[in-house]
């Protein structure tokens, strides 16, 4: 068995219609489904990310996740751009504040930080 792609991501939001405000809206990932889910009572957002998706998932009473310290479990999400700067002005015009850019010096490449409405952190990475 060889695992070569990535299929999905998925994420856990406090409110659905800010997060699709977000990801769909100023992001622009395009939708692949949107289902109210009835007997679960909270709403899965499905979205193109590459060969892949990114599953968004609106649960009330959901816990706050933890930052600060970092604890177990997904980090962060890293989006790969061609050129750093032009994403930092496209998402700073959009709205969205982005931490400095740095260098990686494992990858030796440049990335920025952003973070999405629930804090969750994202990362910009050429």
């Amino acid at each position: 068995m060889r695992l070569e792609h990535l299929h999905h991501v998925a994420i856990i939001v406090s409110d659905y219609q800010r997060a699709r405000e977000f990801y769909v809206g100023k992001l622009g990932f395009p939708v692949l489904r949107e289902n109210f889910r009835e007997e679960r009572g909270d709403w899965k957002l499905d979205l193109k990310f590459g060969d892949g998706e990114l599953e968004i998932f609106a649960i009330p009473g959901a816990p706050e996740r933890p930052s600060y310290p970092e604890a177990r479990g997904l980090r962060h999400l890293a989006f790969r751009v061609e050129n750093i700067e032009e994403a930092v002005r496209d998402l700073e015009a959009r709205g969205i504040p982005c931490g400095p850019i740095r260098w990686d010096p494992y990858s030796e490449k440049r990335m920025a930080f952003f973070h999405d409405p629930d804090g969750l952190p994202l990362e910009l990475h050429e």
